[in-house]
């Protein structure tokens, strides 16, 4: 009975999560994505684990769509040529560059806080490609449209928060030559990193699944279900 009972409980979960996934999820926009080959930008999400972000051009920074923040931080990391974009709880953030020092009272704090917690954005400068960056890392390279690239810049240039037209530093992120800015938007279970890579993906035309979206793995099938976008396969890291 008790067994009986319990199976009962996690189908009605399990239809619960479905009936969710399916209401809260959002269209593509075609006119958007996919692009043809003649109109499209390269970009790559990157998924850490327990954490994902996104890989740009550092010169699409200063193209269209890009703000006052992007310009400056093209700018400032203007060595690089790529420049990774991740977001996420002020505190939890900066105290976890790995899931070795993942602390559950601030992961809680950060998820459950009533109204949510501060956010940051991590700027990172990579002098390699994306592959020789993070060899550990999943990585989905996704080509999108000029003018999805465009949305989705706009979008990310909101994620800052700033003071006289320049986005604010908040000191050294957590691997490479990286920064830390203050962030616009509130943290929490409902708005977790994953969301938050999701919503820029869908800003470019992207179909996503935010139910979905919530973990990094979930994220990474929804790209390759809805939007046909597969993750790079995994380096051989034991030739010389």
């Amino acid at each position: 009975m008790i067994l009986r009972r319990l199976g009962q409980g996690l189908a009605g979960l399990l239809a619960l999560l479905v009936l969710a996934a399916i209401i809260t999820a959002r269209p593509g926009d075609p006119a958007l994505y996919p692009a043809p080959d003649d109109d499209s930008e390269k970009i790559e999400l990157v998924s850490h684990g327990w954490h994902s972000g996104l890989v740009i051009p550092r010169e699409a920074l200063t193209g269209e769509g890009a703000g006052m923040a992007l310009r400056s931080i093209a700018t400032r990391f203007r060595a690089y040529p790529g420049i990774e974009f991740g977001w996420g709880e002020a505190r939890f953030y900066r105290a976890t560059p790995t899931l070795a020092q993942f602390d559950l009272g601030l992961a809680l704090e950060a998820l459950f806080t009533p109204g949510g917690r501060e956010g940051v954005v991590q700027v990172v400068g990579l002098e390699d490609d994306t592959r020789t960056s993070f060899p550990h890392s999943d990585i989905v390279p996704i080509r999108v449209s000029k003018a999805g690239l465009a949305r989705l810049l706009a979008r990310l240039d909101a994620s800052f928060r700033l003071a006289d037209d320049l986005p604010i530093e908040g000191g050294p992120g957590l691997y490479g030559p990286s920064l830390f800015y203050e962030g616009q938007g509130r943290f929490s279970a409902a708005n977790v990193c994953n969301h938050w890579a999701a919503r820029l993906l869908n800003a470019a035309g992207l179909p996503i699944t935010p139910v979905l979206d919530t973990h990094p793995a979930g994220l990474l099938l929804d790209l390759r279900w809805r939007a046909g976008a597969r993750a790079l396969p995994p380096p051989n890291l034991s030739k010389p």
